[in-house]
């Protein structure tokens, strides 16, 4: 998820939506899915969102929330989902699994304690996107007709990229710091927030701080990343003010006398990830969304009135952004 502390260092300021207007987003779907994803959980019965069966697809009615705030402000959203992980952060995932194993213990504790409104909070931490809820948001999309993209690894990776180098994506959308340290131009955060996004510049970041990329890599490295654990004492200031002095990661360990195991690499997974050019994205949205509503309240059969405000405000997108092209 990157380390937010990065946001001390980023040139970040918040715009309105109109200045946005029009635009093309790559969004790394598994950080947008997931904050709706728990946000669901957390706040909405679960017998709105689960089956006879007792399968849970809370990440129907997420996706039916949230989708409505891009056609609303006629941006057109091509979400990028992760492929294989990369074999550096295999700690960071055991990690959050123990957290999530520890997350669920507490749950129990809670919900055998009849206290309800911590059983909901814990709930939501123990989240994860399952083969039912990739599937499912997979197929929603495509009845919606919001392209898709498969990155090969990690998606705000790919998402930066085509940020970078494809003329037809303007920003790459994600809350993740990483986007900067992987040299997305532009960033829109808090696309799954009450208000205005925030914008965050990579350009002007490296401006501001007088430094290149891979020194900007280097202060991430040093602070600490999903593949490493960073050096002690080191936050961005700290890390930033090393960098001027020494002029490089390599120079801040040898002065330091510290190590970075596999730096090299992690330098590189910024610098030049693992990402595709084989994608083909559209912007000529025609959406079904009264396939769409059968999907999710029929065959899945999420309560009809959760979701009913969404799917309205997708279809009223259609005359307030001048999409005549929307079904």
């Amino acid at each position: 998820m990157g380390n937010a502390d990065l946001r001390q260092l980023a040139a970040i300021e918040e715009v309105p939506f109109a200045a946005v207007e029009g635009s093309v987003v790559a969004v790394d779907v598994h950080n947008w899915l997931y904050k709706y994803l728990t946000t669901t959980v957390q706040w909405t019965r679960d017998d709105v969102y689960t089956t006879t069966d007792g399968v849970e697809v809370a990440n129907l009615v997420g996706v039916v929330q949230g989708l409505p705030k891009f056609f609303e402000h006629d941006l057109t959203p091509v979400f990028v989902w992760d492929g294989g992980v990369t074999e550096l952060k295999d700690e960071e995932i055991e990690e959050r699994r123990d957290q999530r194993e520890e997350y669920e213990e507490q749950l129990a504790d809670a919900r055998e304690a009849g206290d309800h409104l911590e059983a909901a909070r814990l709930d939501a931490r123990t989240q994860r996107l399952t083969e039912t809820i990739h599937e499912t948001t997979r197929e929603l999309f495509d009845l919606l007709d919001v392209p898709q993209v498969e990155a090969p690894a990690e998606g705000e990776a790919q998402a930066s990229y085509m940020a970078r180098v494809d003329d037809a994506v303007d920003y790459a959308g994600s809350d993740d710091y990483d986007c900067l340290l992987l040299g997305s131009p532009l960033t829109l955060r808090q696309l799954t927030s009450k208000g205005d996004p925030e914008r965050m510049d990579f350009q002007a970041t490296l401006d501001e701080h007088d430094i290149t990329w891979e020194q900007l890599v280097d202060v991430g490295i040093l602070c600490g990343t999903d593949f490493n654990p960073g050096i002690d004492g080191f936050g961005p200031k700290t890390a930033l003010k090393a960098i001027h002095e020494h002029g490089d990661l390599w120079g801040v360990l040898e002065a330091e006398d510290e190590y970075v195991e596999y730096g090299d690499r992690i330098r590189e997974l910024f610098l030049n990830p693992d990402v595709t050019d084989d994608y083909a994205i559209h912007t000529d949205l025609s959406p079904d969304v009264a396939a769409a509503r059968e999907f999710v309240t029929e065959q899945w059969e999420v309560d009809a009135d959760e979701v009913e405000r969404g799917f309205s405000r997708i279809e009223e997108a259609v005359t307030q952004t001048g999409l005549d092209q929307w079904t």
